[in-house]
């Protein structure tokens, strides 16, 4: 028998050659045997109802108890913008303001002084956004005067008219008067 005298670089070149197949062998063959099994991953989040509101002030203007208002009422307009989650059920609700008597709204006279001049605000005459005024119906926090839009088709912001009378015939000093209503969104 002849033997071959391979040098010591040859030798490691063939073991590794040898084991080298040997493990793809090994891998190749534990990869198939291995086998598969499936499982579902559940997913999931929840939507949960949201609005936004924001305001554009009830803007009456000015005011002449003399003549031009002595017998009519001022008109005036402002909005209530809300934002909300798509099939959300908002309504909306307006507080009596900081000058309040009773259910009478009123503006009070800037810089001290008690005079005060009488307003109402109204809902718009129905739930399509942007309305004309006027409105009937006083928008309050009450039952009855809560404003309830259609529930939203989209997340899109929709604007509803503010409508404001400040009553005629009222006997009040010459200033500004102000007064700062909440409107508040619910859902």
């Amino acid at each position: 028998m002849n033997s071959i005298r391979l040098s010591k670089r040859a030798t490691t070149l063939a073991l590794a050659s040898v084991f080298s197949v040997g493990v793809a062998v090994v891998s190749s063959d534990a990869a198939y045997a291995a086998g598969s099994t499936p499982a579902n991953l559940a997913v999931s989040a929840q939507v949960n109802a949201n609005c936004t509101i924001t305001t554009s002030a009830v803007a009456f203007g000015s005011y002449d108890p003399v003549s031009a208002n002595a017998a009519s009422a001022l008109p005036g307009t402002g909005s209530v913008t809300i934002a909300c989650t798509k099939g959300s059920a908002p309504s909306i609700t307006l507080g009596l303001g900081l000058n309040a008597a009773g259910s009478q709204r009123n503006m009070k006279i800037v810089g001290g002084g008690t005079d005060v001049l009488g307003y109402q605000l109204f809902q718009p005459p129905d739930t399509t956004p942007g309305t004309a005024c006027p409105g009937s119906t006083v928008w309050d926090a009450s039952v009855g005067g809560t404003f309830t839009p259609t529930a939203p088709t989209t997340k899109a912001a929709r604007t509803y008219n503010v409508c404001g009378t400040v009553a005629a015939g009222q006997d009040v000093s010459v200033g500004t008067y102000n007064d700062t209503v909440v409107a508040t969104v619910n859902f």
